[in-house]
């Protein structure tokens, strides 16, 4: 089995939370599934701009990312934030190897909007080093940063960058570790399963919005990509890496028809 797992970055700023994913995800490579990781790291880099004086504007939820920014970016996402999750894997007993969308061309991507800088849409996603990785016994930890085709380098959302490099790599499973517990309907009430059909009434009626909406315009465009399932399930809820692997209906799974 191939597990994509993304971590929203707020999970992985407080060292405990950090340990305590790394434990569940080490054990769950060690019991014979292929797992990579995807993280982000936007408060971490909020953090270190405001450390700086240097103000984050957003876009439709993305932040700007001038040349200084993306600095900011390598510095923090692919440096500090990769190589913390990448150590306390590897101290839970993973084997773990950090890398960025631009190693082996893992994310290609070209710009989404001129007014949001140096913020990419992936276009291709090589799984080729992904497979050589996991297949001699590695864990790639992938910071969402993505390479263009002509040497660029560019600041890639997280959700987005996840459902690319699931779908190349052909992953069974993508987990959402996120702030939420779960998809909920107008009553607040979790939805245990929905379909690609679903999701988009649920954006059509006005009942996901926000962030949940581009949740779900993700986890659908996995699902119609060939991934089997999605889970959006909330990060910091006790074990709920180790009780989805081992197959709990937690949080939301979205299919791609009943």
């Amino acid at each position: 089995m191939k597990a994509l797992i993304k971590i929203g970055g707020s999970l992985l700023d407080d060292a405990t939370s950090r340990h305590d994913l790394a434990r569940q995800i080490a054990a769950i490579a060690a019991s014979g599934i292929h797992v990579t990781v995807v993280h982000g790291g936007g408060k971490q880099m909020t953090r270190f701009l405001e450390e700086r004086g240097i103000k984050s504007n957003f876009v439709r939820g993305l932040r700007v990312t001038t040349e200084e920014t993306i600095d900011a970016v390598l510095k923090v996402l692919a440096g500090s934030v990769n190589t913390q999750l990448s150590a306390a894997l590897g101290a839970a007993g993973a084997r773990t190897v950090g890398l960025t969308g631009i190693d082996s061309g893992v994310a290609i991507a070209g710009q989404l909007d001129p007014e949001l800088g140096f913020v990419g849409r992936v276009t291709s996603s090589d799984p080729a080093l992904l497979n050589t990785l996991t297949t001699a016994g590695y864990m790639p930890v992938v910071a969402c940063v993505a390479g263009g085709a002509n040497g660029q380098v560019y600041n890639v959302n997280g959700d987005s960058m996840a459902v690319a490099v699931a779908s190349a790599w052909k992953a069974d499973r993508l987990v959402f570790l996120t702030d939420v517990p779960g998809v909920l309907d107008a009553s607040k009430t979790i939805l245990p399963q929905l379909t690609i059909e679903d999701c988009r009434k649920l954006i059509a009626d006005g009942v996901a919005t926000g962030g949940m909406q581009a949740k779900l315009d993700a986890a659908t465009t996995a699902v119609s990509q060939g991934v089997a399932e999605v889970r959006i399930v909330r990060g910091s809820d006790a074990d709920i890496v180790t009780r989805v692997f081992a197959g709990e209906d937690a949080g939301t799974r979205i299919i791609a028809r009943a």
